[in-house]
């Protein structure tokens, strides 16, 4: 095997740990505080840079103009397979992550996100297309019963004017 060979193999094995945890661990506190980092990425992105570098004027050329046949010729190339293999595991492993963080936090079920997550894992955009008609849902539903499931970011160095105060007297 070559060492593009190599290194295609291990690119998904780097992801591995952390799509297991949000899968069969998401309840874990454990679970939440590793994937909310997004240096979970790292590991896949510095592979990603390793397999780039024997081939970068060709990359280069692919993503500065863009077309079928460029992309095509640079799949042709050991390293630059590989390295489209590592970058497309690298953004579904964070667009995984972020599905399952907002998944958390609206109180979507394990059962239901873990087969999403899977699929996340096979096919990113087809799921996050599903998870974000899933979210659209949520929210409209949230809005018609008064419950509190906004994905509104919270500035946290603003007070939460939302929230009742409780009162002394």
């Amino acid at each position: 095997m070559s060492g593009a060979g190599t290194l295609f193999d291990l690119t998904f094995l780097l992801a591995v740990p952390f799509w297991l945890l949000m899968i069969f661990a998401p309840t874990w506190s454990v679970t939440t505080r590793i994937v909310s980092s997004p240096l979970t990425a790292v590991p896949v992105a510095v592979l990603y840079a390793v397999l780039v570098a024997p081939v970068f004027a060709e990359v280069w050329a692919a993503v500065t103009g863009p077309d079928l046949p460029g992309f095509q010729e640079l799949m042709t190339l050991p390293n630059g397979a590989a390295a489209v293999w590592a970058h497309i595991i690298a953004w579904d492993l964070l667009v995984g992550q972020w599905m399952f963080l907002q998944g958390r936090k609206l109180g979507f079920s394990p059962w239901l996100m873990g087969p999403l997550l899977v699929l996340a894992i096979l096919l990113s955009p087809l799921a996050l297309l599903v998870f974000l008609a899933l979210r659209a849902t949520r929210r409209e539903a949230a809005r018609h019963d008064g419950s509190r499931h906004d994905t509104a970011p919270h500035d946290t160095a603003q007070p939460d004017t939302a929230r009742p105060v409780a009162s002394g007297d």
